[in-house]
Parts: C-alpha cells; sequence; structure tokens
C-alpha cells in the first residue's frame, strides 16, 4: 500500500507568550518569557508562587458566554486554538466532506480545576450529600475537547483524546499522521490543550519537587542546560496543527507550512517520573522517527527539545541526542522554547511542533532563554549549540520537536521543508 503524504495547512496556538501563532512566533523569536506570579489562585501557601499563565484572552470573544460556562478552562483554550486553525486553513466547510474530517486532541490532565471547585464545594456542604453539577463530569474528562471541537464543527471523522502526560499531544499528532497517510481521513485537527494552575496542579507538582521554585526571578525560573535549573515552571496553553493529505489540499488551494514525513514512539520503562539516566527512551524514539521519515541524522537541521529545565532531564536528553546524530550533533541547532512559555504539560507537544515547522518555513531557530555564561554543569557538552539567548538565522531543511511524558512515554515527530 502506497502511503498517502501529509502536510500542514492550518495552525493555531494560545500561549503564555501570545494568544495567536503570530504573536507566539514574535515573542519567541525575541526571547520574551511569559513567567509571572499566579493570578489563577492564591499560592501564597505553595513553594512556588508564579506560572506562565495565557494573559488577555477574552473567552467570549470566540465562545458564547453561556456555552462557555459549561466547558473548563483547557476545553475552552482548545476549541480557540481550533477555530483559529480552521480560519487559517481558509478550508471552506461548505464544501469539504466532514465525514473524512477528525478531531484528535491531546491532554496531560484534563479538567482539574473542574474536579477541584466541585470537591471542594462538596467538602464545604458534605452534610448536604452530593451537590455536583451536572456538568462537572463531562468538564473534567480528558476527552471533552476533542469532542467539542468535533461538534461543533460537525466532524464526523476519527475523533479521540489521547492522554500520555506531557507527550500527548505529540501522541495526538502522530495518530492523526498515520490515519491521512492510511487513507483513512483527509485532514485531522491534531492538537493539545492543558490548564492546570490551580492549587491541586501547583501544589500536586511541589510535592514531587518538580517545580522551580524561584519566586524572586519568575522570568529567568525556566533554564534548560544551565547548572542552576531547578525545576520546570507550570504553564497552560493549546497548539492546533490541520494536518491534511496532499492531493486535497492541493485540489482547494490550499496553502502549505510544511510535510510531516515522520513519527516516533517510545517508552523509557525505567520509572514513574524520572527518564532514563542515559536517554535510552529518547535515543530510541528520536531513531523510529528518524526512520519513519526516511531521514538521516545529517538531514536534521534543528530540534526542539523536550528540555524541562529540570537536573535529570536536560542532561538525559543531551545524552540521546549526541548518540543519535553523532557528529552531526555539533551542526544543528537546539532549543528549547520551555524556557519562554513554561511547561504546558500536554499542549507541549503541538505547540512546539508549530514551533518546529515555522522553523522550517521561515529558517530562522528561536532561542533558549535565561543562559549565563558562568552557568556551566559540567554533564552537559557546551560544543553543542543550544541557541542560547538569541535566535539564530539558518537553512531549516528539517526538524523533528521531541515531548517526554511521566510515566516514561516518548513521542517525536518531524516536519520537512514541502516540494510539490
Amino acid at each position: 500500500m502506497e502511503l498517502k503524504r501529509v502536510v500542514v495547512t492550518g495552525l493555531g496556538a494560545v500561549t503564555p507568550v501570545g494568544n495567536s501563532v503570530e504573536e507566539m512566533w514574535k515573542n519567541l523569536l525575541d526571547g520574551v518569557s511569559g513567567a509571572a506570579p499566579i493570578t489563577h489562585f492564591d499560592s501564597s501557601k505553595c513553594k512556588t508562587h508564579f506560572a506562565c499563565e495565557v494573559k488577555n484572552l477574552d473567552i467570549n470573544e470566540w465562545l458564547d458566554r453561556k456555552e462557555a460556562r459549561k466547558l473548563d478552562r483547557y476545553t475552552q483554550i482548545a476549541m480557540i486554538s481550533a477555530m483559529q486553525a480552521v480560519n487559517d486553513s481558509g478550508m471552506d466547510l461548505e464544501k469539504v466532506d466532514k465525514n473524512r474530517i477528525g478531531v484528535v486532541y491531546g491532554v496531560g490532565i484534563g479538567g482539574i480545576k473542574t474536579f477541584e471547585d466541585e470537591v471542594m464545594y462538596y467538602a464545604q456542604h458534605v452534610e448536604d450529600g452530593p451537590k455536583f453539577s451536572p456538568f462537572f463530569i463531562p468538564k473534567m474528562i480528558s476527552d471533552i475537547a476533542a469532542g467539542h471541537i468535533s461538534i461543533y464543527y460537525g466532524f464526523h471523522g476519527p475523533n479521540f483524546a489521547t492522554t500520555s502526560a506531557c507527550a500527548s499531544s505529540s501522541n495526538a499528532l502522530a495518530d492523526a499522521f498515520n490515519l491521512i497517510r492510511l487513507g483513512k481521513a483527509n485532514a485531522i485537527l491534531a492538537g493539545g490543550a492543558e490548564s492546570a494552575i490551580c492549587m491541586c496542579g501547583v501544589g500536586g507538582f511541589n510535592a514531587m519537587h518538580a517545580l522551580s521554585t524561584r519566586n524572586d526571578d519568575p522570568a529567568g525560573a525556566s533554564r534548560p542546560f544551565s547548572a542552576s535549573r531547578d525545576g520546570f515552571v507550570m504553564a497552560e496553553g493549546a497548539g492546533c496543527i490541520i494536518l491534511e493529505e496532499l492531493e486535497h489540499a492541493k485540489a482547494r488551494g490550499a496553502k502549505i507550512y510544511a510535510e510531516m514525513v515522520g513519527e516516533g514512539l517510545s517508552g523509557d520503562a525505567f520509572h514513574i517520573t524520572a527518564s532514563h539516566p542515559e536517554g535510552l527512551g529518547a535515543r530510541l524514539v528520536m531513531e523510529n522517527a528518524l526512520s519513519d521519515a526516511g531521514l538521516k541524522p545529517e538531514d536534521i537541521d534543528y530540534i526542539n527539545v523536550h528540555g524541562t529545565s529540570t537536573p535529570v532531564g536536560d542532561i538525559s536528553e543531551v545524552k540521546a541526542i549526541k548518540d543519535v546524530f553523532g557528529e552531526a550533533a555539533y551542526k544543528l541547532n537546539i532549543s528549547s522554547t520551555k524556557s519562554m512559555t513554561g511547561h504546558l504539560l500536554g499542549a507541549a507537544g503541538a505547540v512546539e511542533a508549530i514551533v518546529a515547522l515555522l522553523a522550517v518555513k521561515n529558517d530562522i531557530v528561536p532561542p533558549t532563554i535565561n543562559h549565563a555564561d558562568d552557568d556551566i554543569d559540567p554533564e552537559i557538552d557546551y560544543n553543542l549549540n543550544y541557541t542560547f539567548n538569541k535566535a539564530q538565522k539558518r537553512e531549516v531543511r528539517a526538524a523533528i520537536s521531541n515531548t517526554f511524558g511521566f510515566g516514561g512515554h516518548n513521542a517525536c515527530v518531524v516536519f520537512k521543508k514541502y516540494a510539490d
């Protein structure tokens, strides 16, 4: 069976550094941090008092006010990212076959704020018996964003959610890619969303010692590959990529950002939260992705790394890159845009895939910010080009995006310049 080619025809993003793809991309190239003191709740009793929140977003500009109240925030921003992507794609919804268009959206946690609110309300009124909202379960469950997007547009194609912690939306992209190239859909809205900046989310990750506690310097807290890194910065956001079968896209005259050419999946099989210290799962996922794409290590010019700013994770990913790419590793640009967006959890894969494919389209690599020349970790090879502090122009023929999740879930997606 000959596999169909898959291209990117629409993008949408709601992030801590911009509520559109254009705004996000500009701020990433300018090295803008999205970290600031938490406003979503009173974090004074938490160890961490800052996060990367989505800012200045009027939900009601996009969603009916009454309907929006029935949605958890993660679903609200998921829908907005999808709306942006559909608008960007130029797709005529009156002419496409909606039975052949699907929605695959990832989320790591889901409606945790809804869960927190409902359980806290019950705890305060326990003597009255269960007093839960009828929207409690539909707002909370992890599949509901994909469901709402499908319902809103009337898309009857494949419709489901992927949940693999921080790899969730990369898994969504991989599944959508495979469905299209196998001929099971003409186009799929693939992406992810997360909004877990609440007492349960921040308090829970604090209990694991996963978050940075650099409360005196939020904007400088996410510092991947620097010796002083002390954990990731919690973020919220959403990203959507419309993947489309090439001939279907050409027939409707769609603009094409890039071609998706491969995906890789692997499991660390090591620890529930820590990556393998030698990067074995990370190495395997990149090898699988390159093999699937039919590319050699020297064909890749940029890696948007997982790069969470955690003491162990950054080291293991560098080891994996060196193992996979060998001498070609020293010709790559590497960057962690989590230094600016924070860690978007289940949305990270989709948003960072957008960054990777925009680097391919525009021949420029966004930076890894917050690094000082004297902030050196002896276990990090600084002969690699981490694109520290300033964006770099270069030809980007192909790029990959890595995402790794708690539980040892690893996913990698590959994009290259589109050529007919």
